[in-house]
């Protein structure tokens, strides 16, 4: 007899017992109708049909569980806000443009951009398990770029030939989309050219999808040569649930460094006591407040701009109230820069 315990998960599409990683289940199963979203929170259905005309450019996508941390019945929750297409979206602003960091110009072999000297960035995916209507790099040409496994070859092959690069960042889209063995064959690649001493992944994942920090990947993080470090992305305490806290307390034995990057986002974490809350969050869970970002002038995403002084009295306020170790540093990327632009 099988217990409940032991009954296999059922796929939500066909029924039949599943074979896939929780995870890719979980992914599989997103929600991609905004209409959906507003009827499980029991919202006006007029968002839900204003949401949908504001989705052609930029798909929507929302994992359950992120749904799960939302507010039912209400329209102004911060994490329904960072998702739910807006009308704004379709409207140029001036200052506001495809490619504000001119990305263009790092673009290198395959899938690979160089922005600062040391270090280079692997765009493995365009995906992501949520779209962020706030993303930088949602207008980014990824196909042309080559930011796809079969182009991987080609950036790997011109990370070999530069021995100035030191650490190689993990980006995309989302490079946790990749599955377990392919990172783990990209990852004997890193680990076999002698140059590289350190790898660095920037993943939402963890945040809202957060089955996605395997054993088996965790394993094979622990055991790499290089030093590894996960940065994940959390705008608000509300993403951080206990979900989230139980597998990012799994990744700590794996991936001693931890930190997290925000954006700062108008109407969503824009208040001193929200970013406190969210600093104070992440250290429980042994994540290190990292980077404030300032939004990048992307076409669409006009409607979460906070000033940049604005920023800089929010950083004021925190440090007011919190140890040096939990304050992130208040950046902006400048195209062509050779480092971020400290504001605070």
């Amino acid at each position: 007899m099988i217990s409940a315990m032991q009954t296999p998960h059922l796929s939500r599409q066909t029924g039949k017992p599943e074979t896939r990683p929780r995870w890719k289940r979980e992914l599989a199963e997103a929600i991609r109708d905004p209409d959906e979203l507003c009827q499980i929170l029991g919202l006006d259905p007029a968002l839900g049909r204003a949401a949908v005309g504001a989705s052609g450019v930029f798909p929507f996508l929302v994992p359950r569980g992120f749904v799960a941390r939302m507010q039912p019945g209400n329209p102004t929750d911060p994490l329904l806000l960072q998702v739910l297409p807006q009308p704004d979206e379709l409207h140029e602003v001036p200052g506001f443009s495809a490619d504000p960091l001119a990305e263009h110009h790092a673009r290198r072999a395959g899938g690979m951009l160089q922005k600062y000297a040391g270090r280079c960035l692997l765009l493995l995916t365009g995906g992501c398990a949520i779209n962020c209507r706030y993303c930088f790099r949602r207008e980014f040409p990824y196909a042309e770029s080559g930011a796809t496994p079969a182009s991987t070859p080609a950036a790997l092959a011109a990370v070999q030939a530069d021995p100035t690069l030191r650490e190689v960042i993990l980006s995309g889209g989302d490079p946790l989309l990749i599955d377990d063995p392919q990172l783990e064959h990209l990852l004997d690649h890193l680990e076999a050219i002698p140059h590289l001493r350190r790898l660095r992944i920037h993943s939402r994942l963890p945040v809202v999808l957060p089955s996605r920090l395997t054993s088996r990947l965790l394993d094979r993080l622990s055991g790499s040569r290089l030093t590894v470090s996960l940065v994940i992305h959390a705008n608000h305490p509300a993403e951080l649930d206990e979900t989230v806290a139980h597998a990012l307390r799994q990744a700590a034995a794996a991936i001693p460094l931890r930190l997290n990057q925000a954006v700062l986002l108008r109407g969503i974490n824009d208040s001193a006591d929200t970013l406190a809350d969210l600093s104070e969050r992440l250290l429980d869970l042994g994540v290190s407040p990292y980077y404030l970002h300032l939004l990048d002038a992307v076409t669409g995403t006009s409607a979460f701009a906070v000033s940049d002084r604005r920023g800089q009295e929010l950083i004021t306020a925190l440090r007011q109230r919190l140890p040096g170790y939990a304050v992130p540093r208040l950046a902006r990327e400048l195209p062509g820069e050779p480092s971020k632009h400290w504001l605070a």
